[in-house]
This record gives structure tokens, sequence and C-alpha cells, in this order.
């Protein structure tokens, strides 16, 4: 289709998803990097409203992020049907380590996931996976995502909307209106961050608010922009927008809670840091303009000018799909056995969606091969038992 743009970063997970889409189905595009071109990134903000990649533009239409069911709508082509042996919902490390073990035991196997690479993919440097001294989370992924590729398993860029027990089998219904039928199923959506809850969080997603730093970092080049969050990913964040921002405060509800060696870089950087603060107003129509915090011990508020906000205040499992097909934990998290089963026969999980405690991109990726193997074995016992129930 002729006149199509997408409007990227170098470093953006979703603007690949988007790229990978259209390739997918054979759309001609123009790639346009707003990262290093500042008045193609001028142009976007003009066309969209948005100071957040990726953006897509086919004639009048304005697709606005990784939009599977809007961008399936235009450019899709029909899906097969059929029932495969395992649906793996989510393309993090869990569920891309799963999908090349189903692979290699010869399973009919469907990804499905809005990205590939999930949270991993957020990471500007990940120094604690075996094989690598140091590797940004977008090359490890791309590493994990070839893998895959390099196996005869169907990836699918879309949103799971349900997933229902039907028999012996489930149905997987997409956003986009598909339904996917399978015997097994394999959980790996990981996490989702958490916002703020304020009036107009919403309406400024993308227009001066974001959730993924190595996306939109350089839309943010010699503007004043905050943080919020007093962890890792927040203090490793603040510190690599100071690359690109005029200034980056930091706004932590308590104390911090990061290793040493980042609050250490931070005050080397003069990155100014408001312990016991809260934010408690966003300020701005068309775009971000300013925030109000709050000191939580004295009451005093400040008002913070600043172009753009970065959300880092932690992540919850995403589970709103399943409803209450499985069980889970008090946070929300599906609970599973040492063999990555749940309560529901057929039904895996894996990742930082589950109850496992130590959420690591390493032990992520084990938990999706036990996965795999658990839903192999489970087939290969449903088979043993219809053919010993034969006549």
């Amino acid at each position: 289709m002729a006149g199509v743009k997408v409007y990227t970063t170098e470093s953006c997970p979703y603007c690949r998803m988007v790229e990978a889409f259209l390739k997918k189905h054979d759309v001609e595009y123009e790639h346009i990097d707003v990262g290093k071109d500042r008045e193609a990134a001028r142009e976007m903000v003009r066309v969209s409203g948005q100071r957040g990649v990726p953006v897509t533009i086919s004639g009048e239409e304005v697709i606005v992020g990784f939009d599977a069911k809007r961008l399936r709508e235009l450019f899709g082509t029909p899906l097969e049907g059929g029932i495969y042996d395992t649906v793996i919902v989510g393309a993090g490390p869990a569920g891309l380590t799963a999908a090349v073990y189903c692979a290699r035991n010869l399973m009919k196997t469907v990804v499905i996931a809005e990205n590939i690479g999930g949270q991993a993919s957020w990471s500007w440097a990940i120094e604690n996976y075996m094989g690598f001294a140091t590797i940004t989370g977008e090359e490890l992924i791309r590493k994990f995502e070839e893998q895959v590729r390099g196996f005869d398993v169907r990836l699918e860029l879309d949103s799971v909307q349900s997933v229902e027990k039907k028999g012996d089998s489930f149905a997987v219904t997409m956003v986009s209106g598909h339904v996917y039928r399978c015997r097994t199923i394999i959980i790996a959506s990981g996490k989702e961050p958490r916002k703020l809850g304020l009036p107009g969080e919403d309406r400024l997603i993308g227009k001066g608010i974001s959730v993924c730093a190595v996306c939109d970092a350089p839309l943010f080049r010699d503007k004043p922009v905050a943080v919020v969050g007093g962890g890792n990913a927040a203090l490793q964040t603040a510190i690599e927008m100071k690359k690109f921002a005029s200034s980056v405060t930091v706004v932590v509800r308590s104390a911090l809670r990061c290793d040493e060696v980042y609050a250490a870089r931070a005050e080397e950087e003069g990155i100014g840091v408001f312990l016991n603060h809260e934010v408690t107003d966003l300020h701005g129509d068309a775009a971000l303009t300013g925030i109000t915090i709050r000191d939580r011990e004295s009451g005093e508020e400040t008002v913070l000018n600043v172009e753009g906000l970065f959300l880092a205040i932690g992540l919850m499992p995403k589970t709103g799909f399943l409803g209450d097909l499985v069980a889970l934990n008090e946070r929300g998290e599906i609970l599973i056995d040492e063999n990555s089963q749940t309560n529901v026969p057929g039904l895996f999980a894996a990742g930082d969606v589950t109850c496992v405690r130590a959420k690591q991109i390493i032990v992520a990726a084990g938990e999706g091969a036990k996965a795999a193997l658990a839903a192999h074995e489970f087939l290969e016992n449903e088979r043993l038992e219809e053919r010993m129930v034969c006549p």
C-alpha cells in the first residue's frame, strides 16, 4: 500500500513490531527515525499530537503505538484455522524459550503477543545474563527472536481478549476477532506498567507521559523531564535520560530501593531526587507542561515544569484476559506447581506472570523451557490414553 509512513526510534521494540507486521504482509512503507531527524520528530508531533513512538500514517489514518487490531484491519490477511498443540501467550524470554522447546518437540505452535520482548526489551543494559558481560535488552531479545524464527513456529502480533476451556481444548479469542483452538496453552504474558491513577493521565500518555524510556527518550532531547519511582529501573532510566534531557528529576514516594551503584551514578550525574514525595497533579491539555508533587510528611507542594514524565513505579501481572479461569495469589500472579502446571489441566504458565519469586530474565527463560516440556508431556499422556481406550 503506497503512502505508508512509520515514525520510529532506533531502540523502540514496539516500532520494530509495526515494521515486522508490515513486512510480513508485504506492505511497502517509509521508515522515519525521529530520534535522529528532529524535523521529522516535529512533523510527527504536528500530525499525530504524539510525543511517543511508533506512529504509523496511511492516508488520513493515524495509528498510535502497536495497535494490532487496527493494523490487521488495514493491512492483514486471513488467518488459518485448525487446532494447535499449544498456544503461547506472550513473547518475552519465557514465551520465546517455550516456543523453541515446543518446536523441538514437533508441536504445532503459535505464539501470540502484542510485542516481542516484553519488559526485557525495555532494559538499557543487562549485566547478569550468562554468556554476555553486558547486553541491551533489545539486543538480547533480538537473539531470542532470531532463534525462534529458525523453527516452524507461527508468530502472530495481536492482543488476547479471552481464554476459555471448552471440553478437552481451549479457545483463545483475539481483540481482532480471530479465535485460536489448542490442546494446551502456555501463559507467559508477563507484567504491565502501573500508572499513577491521576486525572488526565490516560489523555497525556504519548503526549509527555511515557512508560517506555527506551522507546521515547530521543524525543525529549534538550527538554526537562522527571522520573517517578525509586527502584533500579527508575534510577537507570534517569541516568540514561541525562544523555538527552536538559534536566532530570527523580520523584520517590518513600526511600530509594535501588542498588547503591545506581544511587551513586545518579548523584555523580547531578540528578535531583525528591524523597518522600508523590505526584498529585498533571498540567497541560494538548501535552504535558508540568507536574505538582507533594511532600508526604509536611504536605508542602512543589510545581516542576517538565515536558516529560517517565513512569517506573512497578508492574502488575497481565492476567485480565483470563477472567476467573485460573487460580491467582494475592498479588494477582498465576499459581503454578514445580512443573509450571496451573489448577487447570493443560494450562501452563511461565515467567513474571507467575508466583515464582525470582523475577529475572534468566529465570523466566528457564521457566519457559519447563512449561514447554510439561505441555509436551501432557499431550503425550493424552495420546497414550487415547490409544489405550481404542477398541
